[in-house]
């Protein structure tokens, strides 16, 4: 009997390893000119990731843009400033993360990044700097690092593997 519980435990690792979510947390990016223009730089953030005025807050600076000019033609800004407003947390309320992000930001603030919205800060709250600051990451703003799903809207616990520490364990 014991031999049969050991088996079926090491059975269920051995799926727990390779289970990856299938739920999505924010809306996947599905704009061709966003992936063009942002992605050629940095990982395509989903706008479910950030309220309305925090994206327009980030295209009104696109000139100072994390220290880069990234300034778009008029006709660019525009579509790209609509697709994000369309896209918004606070639109997509019915994703998991966007709903989380927008309830964690005060009445009034407008965070700067994702990054520094309360509730990412207290989602990485667990992890050691050294974790987080290490040149394969960089920093939080690097999801695409540790989230192995990041790019199809998943950051499921079950999708991060960190790199030079592993699978996260909560």
């Amino acid at each position: 009997m014991k031999y049969l519980i050991f088996l079926t435990l090491i059975i269920n690792s051995l799926f727990a390893e390779s289970y990856s979510s299938t739920k999505t947390d924010v809306a996947p990016v599905n704009n061709q000119l966003y992936i063009n223009e942002c992605a050629s730089c940095h990982f395509a953030y989903q706008p479910g990731l950030l309220p309305a005025n925090a994206w327009t807050k980030i295209m009104k600076n696109l000139d100072k843009h994390f220290g880069t000019d990234a300034s778009l033609a008029p006709e660019d800004f525009q579509t790209l400033s609509k697709y994000l407003e369309d896209n918004s947390a606070e639109k997509n309320m019915q994703y998991k993360r966007s709903n989380r992000i927008v309830s964690s930001i005060p009445a009034g603030q407008i965070p700067d990044s994702i990054s520094t919205t309360p509730y990412m800060i207290k989602k990485h709250s667990e992890l050691r700097k050294n974790m987080i600051t290490q040149p394969e990451v960089k920093g939080l703003f690097n999801c695409v690092a540790c989230h192995t799903t990041a790019d199809k809207g998943i950051y499921g616990e079950r999708d991060i593997k960190i790199p030079n520490y592993g699978r996260w364990e909560d």
